[in-house]
């Protein structure tokens, strides 16, 4: 139960909440902490904020407040991987990545916490990849006071889903790159998917401990591959040879290398010419020629996910065609966009 008072009448009275202050271009955040005991000279700054009557609570057993709920909620919405952030600011906790890795939601289970109404958790799009202390979500209590039922029970869903969001830690892979193309492997020009490759492995916590070349031959490919394997690699990707001209042919040379539940063709662009496959557990990626002329492509999306354990084949790329066209943007800014989410 609540009841106000004009602010003049407050002096000496606690705060029940956290008091907002806005100045458009200079600050927003924290005026009055909840706690804060109301002083004469506290009175005016009060009105400037708009404040010209304060809340006088009263909660009943069955009544829980913002600052109550937030931290119940937080702590069951998160998952392994990911910590809650700090005490409620203003009625609001966040929730951080405790390690660098792939950010997991439920979106169902966060549905049905979002539809009860009185409480929200916001968060990033599932399959982004974070840095250890980046914030992954945030959750409050929408009304200053709701009922601790409604608590209780969006707390449910998100214990029951055993954390909302989670991080997972992506694995050291130790990658073998094959680059296939006669006009590679015989010197017409230089080769410019090795620096691209390494770099994203290595960003990603990888490295790659293998590099051969290979002509547009099935045969060579496929040795190539069994060469790295058995040089210890637990990841293989190869470059190039992946349309529908007949000289390309290193997806031949990948199912006869011994791969397996190989799904070629993915609804993302660029890179609709992925393959993705195993061989004895190990993941080999066939990435198109566009690696080589776009920054960002669907070899991007797929590379966290594999390093975080996942299996990905036909079902798995076939949902990533909504929101799998990139925009081209001329200033790239992935992952902090809609490609892949």
């Amino acid at each position: 139960m609540s009841k106000t008072i004009p602010v003049e009448q407050a002096v000496g009275m606690v705060l029940p909440h956290d008091i907002t202050e806005i100045r458009k271009g200079e600050f927003k955040g924290r005026a009055f902490r909840k706690g804060h005991i109301i002083r004469p000279e506290d009175v005016e700054h009060l009105k400037r904020l708009g404040k010209e009557h304060i809340y006088v609570l009263e909660l009943g057993k069955e009544e829980i407040h913002e600052n109550e709920a937030a931290e119940l909620l937080a702590r069951a919405l998160a998952g392994p991987g990911t910590a809650v952030s700090g005490e409620p600011v203003e009625g609001k906790l966040s929730i951080v990545a405790s390690q660098n890795g792939l950010l997991k939601v439920d979106s169902e289970a966060l549905y049905r916490f979002n539809l009860l109404g009185e409480v929200m958790c916001a968060t990033l799009h599932s399959n982004t990849p974070v840095e250890k202390g980046e914030q992954i979500a945030g959750t409050r209590l929408i009304p200053l006071v709701s009922k601790r039922r409604i608590v209780e029970e969006a707390a449910g869903i998100a214990a029951r889903a055993e954390g909302i969001v989670r991080v997972l830690r992506l694995r050291r892979a130790r990658a073998g790159l094959i680059i296939t193309g006669n006009e590679v492997f015989h010197g017409r020009i230089k080769d410019a998917f090795e620096p691209v490759l390494r770099k994203k492995l290595e960003q990603l916590g990888s490295e790659v401990i293998e590099v051969r070349f290979a002509p547009d031959n099935a045969e060579t490919i496929a040795r190539e591959i069994r060469e790295c394997l058995a040089a210890g690699a637990d990841l293989i990707v190869t470059s190039g040879g992946m349309s529908v001209d007949p000289d390309d042919v290193t997806r031949m040379g990948i199912a006869q290398a011994g791969a397996t539940d190989i799904a070629y063709g993915t609804p993302v662009l660029p890179g609709a010419m992925f393959l993705v496959g195993y061989i004895d557990g190990v993941p080999v990626l066939g990435l198109p020629a566009c690696g080589m002329f776009h920054r960002i492509t669907v070899f991007d999306l797929v590379l966290p996910r594999v390093l975080a354990g996942e299996r990905i084949g036909r079902q798995e790329l076939a949902t990533m065609g909504h929101g799998g066209l990139c925009r081209q943007c001329k200033s790239c800014v992935y992952p902090i966009c809609g490609f892949g989410k």
